[in-house]
């Protein structure tokens, strides 16, 4: 017997406001980035490269969105996952689309994950906090 499962995903219209929200919050910071929303299954959702946003910014924000629905982990947290195992170290950056630094979140609702957000264009720290901020304003809505 074949069996099938329903998943959830963001909609666009909650995918637009994770960008506006992670636009204002680079803005406030003096930034330009790269921004991505993508679904569960890793698809592009939303997008934006605001101006001047460095052109390698567009690739790495789309793969963080997807390293961390992909794991349902944030970016920032694999480089510790890999950091004592040797052969996970050395074999798995070599992974398509895998970013092990910080700036990729998985997007959680009422427990489900339902996308993912990446965020390019400064030091991973401040990829960072701008994806937080644009997260704390579109889930504490």
């Amino acid at each position: 017997m074949i069996s099938s499962y329903s998943t959830v995903t963001i909609s666009h219209d909650s995918a637009s406001r994770l960008i506006d929200a992670a636009g204002a919050a680079a803005e406030d910071m003096g930034k330009s980035m790269s921004l991505a929303v993508v679904d569960p299954g890793g698809e592009l959702v939303a997008f934006r490269r605001m101006d001047g946003a460095p052109l390698l910014t567009v690739g790495i924000a789309q793969d963080k969105a997807y390293t961390a629905v992909s794991f349902g982990m944030p970016t920032d947290q694999w480089h510790s996952f890999i950091a004592e195992d040797d052969p996970l170290r050395i074999g798995i950056v070599h992974t398509p689309r895998l970013v092990v630094f910080g700036g990729g979140y998985p997007i959680m609702v009422d427990g489900q994950m339902v996308g993912g957000l990446g965020v390019s264009g400064g030091h991973y720290s401040e990829d960072m906090k701008v994806a937080e901020a644009a997260l704390a304003a579109c889930l504490d809505e």
